[in-house]
């Protein structure tokens, strides 16, 4: 038996997901962003996909996330978020930037110059998050000195919500207004097309007036909206595990470490392939359910390093192999990572990304 889960990563849901996005934002450039593997889904099937049928960009976190993509023969347009160290490979593999700090851009211009070349890049501007970007007092004139730089082109200024998924959006609306204002002061600066992108997916779905030049949506594309409403979005993973054995244990038994569930009566307990190196949350010990013959079933007992104990005595039938389902849908039932978030007290990306990068993927048409 496979150790863990196995990942159904469905094509059709996330095409879905991708025209449903294109249709909220009219023929506007789709960054889509595939960090983190994208978000757990496997980022080379993903992204090829998303290109295929049209993103104008992918978006990655660091270089080495980039270099995979390349490597695999992925194509197109790749906005490096965060990182600023490898100079070479942005070259190499035409990559484009996003410029947080002035001694990195005059790094890439050196490098340009070096190589007769130009590089297009992205400025990132700080409206509020707090991590990267330059401040509201440095920002028009660290833009000017850096468009100034040889070799260097500016092709988009971005910054980036912090709460856009919340009720209250009074703080994502001072952003946004705060970078168009910035914008607006460094775009009269320059002679090209400049695209300002800002809205993530709860913003494209939530705050119409953040989709400006163009969209970088992530998690929307794998599914959920985080904005109070699934607005037709489809879940792109579904996570099954199969069950290593069933067990007829009496009232009073307790089940798994330190005694935390003991029987209330004779019960029947399946022993499930999936444990917390499998990225099953510790959290959902006694705090979680999964799906089998159709039926919700309790998680038992503390979630184990390798295993994971549920209650069937209410399941019906169940041997050892049957498929359980950890995320997902199965006959009418659904658990998805908004559930799972909730109960973990976490959020649905920390869900998607523990469970896909630790399961064997299978890929859906």
């Amino acid at each position: 038996m496979h150790r863990g889960a196995v990942a159904e990563i469905d094509r059709s849901a996330l095409l879905h997901n991708f025209r449903t996005l294109q249709a909220k934002i009219g023929h506007k450039p789709v960054i889509a962003v595939v960090k983190a593997d994208a978000y757990g889904h496997g980022s080379l099937e993903i992204a090829r996909t998303l290109v295929r049928n049209g993103a104008d960009f992918l978006a990655v976190a660091f270089v080495e996330e980039a270099k995979v993509l390349r490597s695999a023969g992925i194509g197109g347009k790749v906005i490096v978020l965060f990182d600023q160290t490898d100079i070479s490979a942005f070259f190499d593999l035409n990559l484009t930037p996003v410029i947080h700090d002035k001694r990195a851009a005059a790094a890439f211009s050196s490098e340009a110059r070096k190589r007769n070349r130009t590089l297009p890049v992205h400025i990132k501007v700080d409206t509020g998050m707090g991590r990267l970007g330059f401040r509201e007092d440095s920002a028009v004139s660290s833009a000017v000195e850096i468009m100034n730089l040889d070799g260097l082109v500016l092709e988009g200024l971005l910054s980036h919500f912090s709460e856009a998924d919340l009720a209250d959006r009074s703080f994502a609306v001072h952003q946004l207004n705060l970078f168009k204002d910035i914008g607006a002061r460094i775009i009269k600066k320059t002679t090209g097309r400049v695209l300002c992108h800002m809205a993530n997916s709860a913003a494209v779905f939530c705050l119409p007036d953040a989709l400006l030049d163009a969209v970088r949506p992530g998690i929307a594309l794998y599914g959920y909206a985080t904005c109070g409403d699934n607005f037709g979005l489809r879940p792109v993973m579904r996570v099954k595990a199969r069950v290593l054995a069933v067990r007829n244990v009496p009232a009073g038994m307790p089940v798994s470490y330190g005694r935390t569930f003991v029987t209330k009566r004779e019960s029947r307990i399946a022993v499930v392939s999936l444990g917390y190196a499998d990225g099953y949350n510790r959290l959902f010990s006694n705090n979680a359910e999964m799906l089998i013959n159709g039926c919700r079933v309790p998680v038992v007992g503390r979630v184990c390093m390798d295993l994971t104990m549920l209650d069937i005595t209410d399941a019906g039938s169940v041997s050892e192999g049957d498929e359980v389902v950890i995320l997902g849908t199965q006959h009418d039932q659904a658990i998805t990572a908004d559930e799972l978030s909730r109960r973990s007290n976490t959020i649905p990306y920390d869900v998607l990304t523990a469970l896909g990068s630790r399961s064997r993927r299978e890929y859906l048409p």
